[in-house]
């Protein structure tokens, strides 16, 4: 009986110890992807709601399946006599699963609505920037002595076609990143008929404020892609400006100012205003986005106005696209997660309702279950979508 009790006692051993991994890592994953969850579909939650609409808006089907793993485990340890904690973790597992389905369905709806043909393979693989590489870098300025480039994406040669082309922006709050983050959307957009200059400018620094350097950066891009329209085979009639984040801030007000008259080259003539303006996440504000300070956003203001609103209220002004609304601007396509903590959704809506109330022709489009930069996991159903609407609305008019 001695050495029966010993054997059972060996063998049990073991599977208590698998028993107790397979509860504390179903356990890990459950509150893991119950947060992430929660998070996605109740932003206002503290914590959750900052990390939820992120990874749960980029990687919903991921986090299914994460949902599924922590299920096999709960239902393992269940059977094998964790009766009540294995009831509860299932439970919870289950519908962390179904709600994160839920998430990546409704994305997929909204892909095929906007005529994206929506890759859940990409989705699944593509979690990051491409490995992608410009098809030229050029020197397009060199304020001060400080060269600035453009990453140059072409479409294929085509007999005689003059393209449609963008000059984009890159996000970063102004003093951070570079083109390189532009690489993926300046491929797929190249790929798909639309030439795309990415360009780098003067970026902000503790000792150092961009508000009336960058604009100005922006405007010898554009002189610069005007003037080399022939070379790269681009239509100068529709070439657009555009940017994402801080970029997109910077791409529409540096547009609508050269629309307006209210800005001049530093250096030599000033270009065409561009045919259309994109701003992907945009600050329409730069005085809102000190005042809400979000995610950084007071840091950022400040280190490009070299102050406060206070200190600098017209230098606040002259960068904000808001106080740019007038009769007469490009058409204008904006794009937004209705998740978006810092470029809030109301905020992006208003300003296209006071474009439109001024005759602007404007697109506003928001995405589902998606937070600013919602274009970072390049496979993600969010970025496969509004690939597709800057697509779209780039080349409307050869339609």
């Amino acid at each position: 009986m001695t050495t029966l009790r010993s054997r059972t006692g060996s063998a049990g051993g073991p599977l208590r110890i698998l028993r107790v991994v397979a509860a504390v890592l179903a356990s890990s994953l459950a509150f893991l992807t119950g947060a992430i969850v929660l998070g996605a579909y109740f932003p206002a939650l503290p914590k959750a709601g900052v990390i939820g609409p992120v990874l749960g808006g980029q990687y919903p089907f991921h986090i299914a399946l994460l949902a599924l793993v922590a299920t096999a485990l709960a239902v393992a340890a269940w059977r094998a006599g964790m009766v009540r904690w294995g009831r509860t973790v299932t439970a919870i597992t289950s519908v962390c699963t179904v709600a994160a389905l839920t998430i990546g369905a409704v994305q997929f709806r909204s892909a095929r609505h906007a005529g994206a043909e929506a890759s859940l393979g990409q989705a699944f693989t593509e979690l990051a920037y491409p490995a992608a590489e410009p098809d030229r870098t050029e020197t397009y300025a060199s304020p001060e002595g400080e060269p600035l480039q453009t990453d140059v994406y072409l479409p294929e040669k085509t007999s005689g076609e003059l393209t449609p082309a963008v000059v984009l922006a890159h996000a970063g709050g102004f003093h951070t990143f570079d083109k390189s983050d532009l690489r993926g959307t300046g491929r797929w957009l190249a790929d798909h008929g639309v030439a795309v200059f990415a360009v780098d400018y003067r970026l902000a620094g503790p000792a150092r404020a961009t508000w009336d350097k960058a604009p100005q950066d922006l405007v010898a891009a554009l002189r610069w892609v005007q003037g080399h329209a022939d070379e790269y085979r681009v239509d100068p009639s529709r070439i657009a400006m555009g940017g994402m984040s801080a970029g997109g801030t910077l791409a529409m007000n540096t547009a609508y100012r050269l629309q307006n008259g209210t800005i001049t080259a530093a250096d030599g003539a000033a270009p065409v205003p561009p045919a259309a303006v994109v701003g992907f996440y945009p600050g329409t504000d730069v005085t809102q986005m000190w005042q809400e300070n979000t995610a950084g956003t007071r840091e950022a203001a400040e280190m490009f106005i070299g102050g406060t609103p206070q200190q600098y209220p017209d230098r606040y002004r002259e960068v904000s696209p808001a106080h740019d609304v007038r009769e007469g601007l490009q058409r204008t396509l904006l794009v937004v997660g209705d998740r978006d903590r810092s470029a809030r959704p109301e905020s992006i809506a208003s300003f296209g309702d006071a474009l439109e109330k001024h005759g602007v022709d404007t697109e506003v489009r928001q995405l589902p279950f998606a937070e600013h930069a919602f274009d970072d996991a390049y496979g993600s159903l969010t970025s496969q979508t509004s690939r597709q609407i800057l697509l779209d609305f780039l080349t409307a008019d050869r339609r």
